[in-house]
């Protein structure tokens, strides 16, 4: 059977300041996700081909420990359990009960016993072991805190690991970025985007090496791997 924690309250210390800002942000997303949590489908056929490539640059092996940040309902989860098989293990991190809701039915009708579901907030959770891969697909954007998170993963992996990221972003040039002001709105309502969340500039400034390395629908969506290197 899958393991589940609720890790809401991880990583909170004393120095972590009451910022209402970041938990009214936290708060929408959860409304949010749980409103689209039954009507995730046509998210997941439309994006599946760009998740699996974006997987596929994992190189994950039989036995690895993954990290998901922002698990949905799990459409990546059995694609990861393929290549890590039965000894790897998959702890996934969503903050919406309804997604997770969603990903615990799935886990239980395909009988996964090595999936950990964790609620929390991915900016303020912490592991207990290093992981050898993570992945966060159409998940970086919404986080009230993309920094932060992305410094979370960073934490979290052995070194010589890749992180692969999935996001969408407003169009980075080309005759689209006329539409760019409607793109916006659309992506904060649909799905409580972040507009002050630099996904790519975090990936950048927080891992050794970082590549966006494929665009989708005219660069609105793209698709990067980092790594963090061997320690010395």
């Amino acid at each position: 059977m899958a393991t589940e924690r609720d890790g809401r309250d991880s990583g909170r210390d004393a120095t972590t300041p009451a910022d209402d800002q970041y938990e009214a942000h936290l708060e929408r997303s959860r409304a949010v996700w749980d409103r689209w949590s039954d009507w995730y489908g046509m998210s997941e056929r439309d994006f599946e081909p760009i998740r699996e490539a974006a997987i596929d640059l994992l190189e994950l092996q039989a036995g690895d420990r993954v990290l998901e940040i922002g698990c949905g309902p799990g459409v990546n989860f059995e694609r990861v359990r393929r290549d890590i098989g039965a000894e790897g293990e998959l702890v996934a991190v969503d903050y919406s009960p309804e997604m997770l809701e969603n990903a615990r039915n799935r886990i239980a009708a395909h009988g996964w016993e090595n999936v950990e579901l964790r609620r929390a907030d991915a900016a303020r959770t912490a592991f207990d072991e290093p992981f050898d891969a993570a992945l966060a697909t159409l998940s970086l954007s919404v986080m009230p805190d993309v920094r932060r998170t992305v410094e979370t993963v960073s934490r979290s992996l052995r070194p010589g690991t890749r992180f692969a990221v999935v996001d969408v972003r407003p169009a980075p040039s080309g005759p689209l970025r006329v539409l760019n002001p409607l793109i916006r709105r659309f992506l904060r309502w649909y799905a409580n985007w972040n507009p002050d969340g630099d996904v790519v500039g975090s990936l950048e400034a927080v891992f050794d090496r970082c590549e966006i390395v494929d665009t989708h629908l005219a660069g609105t969506a793209y698709t990067a791997v980092c790594e963090k290197r061997d320690a010395a």
